[in-house]
């Protein structure tokens, strides 16, 4: 029931509105149209509109709840969804883990099934005139971009390439648990009208990538399976849409994950509540569950090992974190006594935290308990244990590597335009 302005742009598959009752907002409206080849090949496929809508707004939502900055607000409708609007950079970002169609041509001698270690960046003009020609950084820097109001230099080339990696390791990251191979990834940032900041826009969909079950071109189910097409026939296009179907379909489980996991924070005394209260706020940013236990290894040990039993026995994966100051028996007597990790994050006070802090760091042959004094940092080490296995985690640890990054280049940036 949104009441659309004027029509911002058009592509080849999609519309862009303004919305005079959401300010800072636009409508992205997919088309039921196919394209290959710069639109030298188009056809209608009836319902690519709801698939393309579908598979974009699942995989922004996975990227946003991450932490990466996009331009989605939320899906609209069957074919629609609401983003910020943005003055968009024309650059198409291409990050590549396997070589395949274009690259081939481009680079003679380098066989099909080449992998890049790390992922391939590339980055291409959007200009149909010319075939959306290749650039280099060089060319990207000269040609001395604003748009919303930023220049596009050297540090927003670095932050979108940056970018670029992190949100191709992520998508790729999210396939693996459904046996497809993410090959490449093709994505387009914008300036936020409001904000001013780069972030992740226009669309991710199956247009975007190439996509490929257990690993198998044969099996491709991203666009490249329509422009492969000799001759489109109305049964060539009905395969094509079962293969975005199929996609679409299986995008949604990219939000959902079978592992679980959880922290248990046990802690020696109640005084150091407000430690563990710090590492329990720490666990919920990664999406973590953590409960929080009072026990004394040295006071009651047989309690302590019977609270590790309880939470050995129901099968979940689990962390202990042992939260002990002055002679720290708690983390080494869990270690010594469960094959599940443990990590001390001793609560150290102002007269003998330098001292205590020891008593966490000895410990007896054969334990293997490591030892942080940052709450926050007990939820990371746990975060990255739990991550091998969920990729929703591993998401958000590969989000925050990339917005620290981030917040670095900009502060630099901003120091030296203060010094000049």
């Amino acid at each position: 029931d949104l009441k659309l302005g004027k029509k911002v742009n058009e592509g080849k598959t999609k519309e862009v509105y303004e919305l005079p009752d959401v300010p800072g907002c636009v409508l992205m409206q997919s088309k039921d149209q196919i394209t290959a080849g710069n639109a030298a090949r188009k056809d209608r496929m009836e319902g690519k509109a709801a698939i393309s809508n579908t598979t974009t707004s699942c995989v922004f939502q996975l990227l946003q709840e991450a932490g990466i900055k996009t331009a989605f607000v939320r899906k609209q409708s069957d074919t629609a969804f609401i983003a910020a609007h943005c003055e968009m950079i024309p650059i198409e970002w291409v990050c590549r883990r396997i070589a395949t169609g274009s690259f081939l041509k481009r680079n003679p001698g380098v066989k099909e099934g080449y992998k890049f270690y790390p992922p391939k960046i590339e980055m291409f003009y959007k200009d149909d005139a010319n075939n959306d020609p290749q650039w280099s950084e060089e060319q990207l820097i000269e040609a001395k971009f604003c748009f919303g109001g930023l220049t596009i230099g050297q540090t927003e080339v670095d932050i979108m390439a940056r970018s670029t990696q992190a949100i191709f390791e992520i998508l790729e990251k999210s396939w693996q648990p459904q046996n497809c191979t993410l090959v490449d990834l093709k994505i387009e940032f914008g300036v936020n009208i409001l904000t001013k900041e780069i972030v992740l826009a226009d669309v991710i969909d199956n247009d975007s990538w190439r996509l490929w079950p257990s690993g198998d071109r044969s099996q491709q189910k991203d666009k490249q399976s329509y422009r492969d097409l000799k001759e489109v026939t109305p049964e060539a296009l009905q395969m094509v849409k079962r293969n975005f179907e199929w996609v679409a379909e299986r995008v949604e489980l990219l939000l959902k994950t079978k592992s679980q996991g959880r922290v248990v924070v046990l802690m020696g005394s109640p005084s150091d509540l407000s430690h563990c209260e710090k590492i329990k706020k720490a666990c919920a940013t990664f999406g973590i569950p953590c409960e929080l236990r009072v026990t004394s290894a040295h006071k009651g040990p047989d309690e302590t090992l019977r609270i590790k039993a309880e939470y050995e026995g129901d099968g979940i994966p689990t962390v202990f974190v042992a939260v002990a100051g002055r002679s720290n028996g708690l983390g080494p007597v869990m270690s010594g006594n469960t094959a599940y990790p443990v990590v001390n994050c001793p609560p150290l006070s102002a007269d003998w935290g330098t001292q205590d802090v020891w008593s966490s760091l000895r410990l007896p042959s054969g334990l293997g308990c490591p030892t942080t004094l940052s709450p926050e940092g007990a939820a990371q080490f746990a975060a990255q244990i739990f991550g091998l296995n969920n990729h929703l985690v591993w998401a958000k640890l590969r989000s925050n590597m990339l917005n620290t990054w981030i917040s670095l280049k900009q502060a630099d940036k901003k120091l030296r335009e203060c010094t000049l």
